[in-house]
């Protein structure tokens, strides 16, 4: 099995320990919005590029599963010592998480889980399938310059189109290979723990926004109905994407979840 790429920012002394998974596309790099808010507030940081992307290069079988990427974090976890750890995911990345408090509970502190859900529905379904047919008519190049429109609100696109442009770019540059995209789509649209939701003990912030193109914000509702220990925060405005496009509003929310699930617990 090949190596994957992981980085560690921080002080290594750290009393906790928050690890990043970000959500189709993979990259480490998604998570740069709240890399420094989260060293600047003393938190040792993880992030790394999924299995099959970026600097994580792998073929992906098809029955590739989101269970084998919730693996791969345990990897990752083990090679850097760390017995547990506050879990952030985008998207994917917090089907990720859902499946890690699952599958090893006494790993995760706590859940941040942005723009997540915990079983299909019929217009994410939809997008995934124009987004293959794309993908599979025209190439590459037509399917990384359409993600912005799933990702971000058109007047935030608009307003920084060179920033966009050169995201495109970049993702059109390290394209993961057609079998890879298949691989983690089929995976992600598989996903479902709906009914296994209350067996999740951890406490978990649902971070959503309702003007989300991609994933109806009303998954994010389901998951927070169907945990046990939930802190939400539903943003009006800012996409699929809300943490970059609203990175302030987001890590101060982030940061105080964390802070209250990180508090040594008061003598009774």
């Amino acid at each position: 099995m090949s190596a994957l790429h992981y980085e560690v920012h921080g002080p290594s002394n750290a009393a906790a320990t928050v690890l990043l998974s970000s959500g189709l596309g993979g990259s480490a790099g998604f998570w740069l919005p709240q890399l420094d808010a989260l060293t600047d507030a003393g938190y040792r940081v993880i992030a790394y590029d999924q299995r099959g992307t970026g600097r994580s290069p792998a073929a992906l079988p098809e029955a590739y599963a989101i269970a084998d990427m919730a693996r791969d974090v345990i990897e990752i976890l083990d090679a850097t010592n760390t017995s547990q750890c506050h879990f952030a995911g985008h998207a994917l990345g917090g089907l990720v998480g859902l499946q890690l408090a699952l599958d090893a509970p006494s790993r995760i502190a706590s859940l941040a889980l942005v723009n997540a859900w915990s079983k299909p529905n019929p217009h994410s379904a939809r997008c995934f399938d124009a987004r293959l047919a794309l993908l599979g008519a025209c190439g590459p190049r037509p399917y990384v310059e359409a993600q912005p429109i799933f990702l971000y609100p058109a007047a935030w696109a608009a307003e920084n189109a060179q920033r966009v442009a050169d995201e495109v770019d970049h993702a059109f540059a390290h394209f993961p290979g057609e079998a890879n995209m298949r691989a983690r789509i089929a995976a992600l649209r598989a996903f479902d723990v709906d009914a296994r939701l209350a067996d999740i003990a951890a406490p978990a912030l649902i971070a959503a926004a309702r003007d989300d193109t991609l994933v109806p914000w009303t998954c994010s509702q389901r998951l927070a109905d169907g945990l046990r220990d939930v802190t939400l925060d539903f943003m009006p405005h800012g996409g699929h994407a809300h943490s970059v496009t609203e990175a302030e509003a987001f890590n101060r929310s982030l940061l105080d979840f964390l802070s209250r699930v990180s508090a040594p617990a008061v003598p009774a």
